[in-house]
């Protein structure tokens, strides 16, 4: 069975859909605060020309899912699946923000639980690469069950703390 990296994903807080072009104006609302990038390595995603390069290559990327509120159905973030690897049962999940009035654990638990339940359906492992600096995110991922395991150069050629979950 082929790993669908852009399910429809329905929890009590989130709801996860495949990002489409039109939601490049709300996913600009819900980034373009400056605090939510200060610890990331592409700190100035908040401005709309970075935002923009941002946006474009999650919708190339055929694995990005909008975020919306399971309230309102409002865009609050983004997370994506990438580099999956059928022969070492491996997939990335990353680029993933949320807009800071949801921060606080609960969205960002749920939403990973459900993309790792959705994963586990076709791998082992789970890798989330994490910038160096991005302590807030680091600490993120240690809650949902991440482990560190080393360092890892993503696909900007930039160092990360390497952290991963395996199917129990």
């Amino acid at each position: 069975m082929a790993f669908d990296r852009q399910p429809h994903l329905k929890g009590e807080l989130v709801e996860l859909r495949p990002l489409r072009a039109e939601d490049s104006d709300a996913l600009f609302a819900a980034a373009s605060d400056p605090l939510i990038w200060e610890q990331h390595p592409a700190s100035d995603r908040y401005k709309r020309d970075v935002f923009e390069k941002y946006f474009a290559d999650a919708l190339a990327s055929g694995g990005a899912l909008a975020a919306l509120d399971a309230k309102d159905g409002k865009v609050i973030g983004t997370s994506r699946y990438h580099g999956y690897d059928a022969e070492t049962s491996e997939i990335e999940i990353g680029w993933t923000f949320l807009a800071r009035s949801h921060w606080g654990g609960r969205y960002n638990g749920e939403m990973k639980r459900m993309m790792l339940d959705h994963a586990f359906k076709f791998v082992k492992n789970v890798v989330f690469l994490v910038g160096p600096n991005n302590i807030r995110s680091q600490k993120a991922v240690g809650k949902i069950g991440g482990v560190r395991i080393g360092d890892r150069t993503n696909t900007l050629g930039q160092l990360c703390a390497t952290f991963l979950i395996s199917r129990a």
